[in-house]
């Protein structure tokens, strides 16, 4: 009996081995999927963007590597309760672990750019702001008049002929 086995934890460790999934690391934090080219863990589901922000996924362990790797039996047998005697899995068993402290990939916030307090010298009524960048004009009235990088003022006639358009089609003249 413990030749046989011997023989299904070698074939069970074949079939993992072939399966092209790497074996987790015994340092690895708990839930760990992958290791991404930084040196850093993920614990995501999914090997698209696991470790977007972190080079790229290095090694990729899968989901379920770990679940594999325990259910390999060892070679010394050990004695199996019948199945009416082994409990269900509660829900919170089944979940899978939190992901270590420190590990956890998070995207810096998007910072909205706001526009300088001053306005280009220049201006003044009937004319806009044209932004050479967006291709758009702004009336007197808006946030941006006078205020982008790139931009320079003439009348909303000359800035219509020359291509550009009302910011948010908003038209300065009545």
């Amino acid at each position: 009996m413990v030749q046989g086995t011997r023989h299904i934890a070698l074939i069970a460790g074949l079939l993992f081995a072939a399966s092209g999934f790497a074996q987790v690391p015994a340092g690895a934090p708990a839930g760990t999927t992958g290791m991404c080219k930084d040196g850093t863990y993920s614990s995501a589901a999914t090997k698209k963007g696991a470790c977007r922000g972190h080079k790229g996924v290095q090694t990729w362990y899968s989901a379920g590597s770990t679940a594999a790797a325990a259910a390999v039996p060892s070679v010394a047998p050990t004695p199996v309760a019948p199945p009416a005697a082994v409990p269900a899995p509660t829900p919170a068993a089944a979940a899978p672990a939190a992901p270590a402290a420190g590990t956890a990939m998070t995207r810096k916030p998007a910072v909205a750019y706001t526009p300088p307090a001053n306005a280009a010298p220049g201006g003044g009524p009937g004319l806009v702001w044209v932004n050479k960048t967006s291709k758009a004009y702004h009336c007197p009235t808006d946030k941006w008049y006078g205020k982008t990088k790139n931009g320079a003022y003439m009348s909303e006639a000359d800035a219509k002929a020359a291509g550009y358009h009302a910011d948010h089609g908003k038209t300065c003249g009545a």
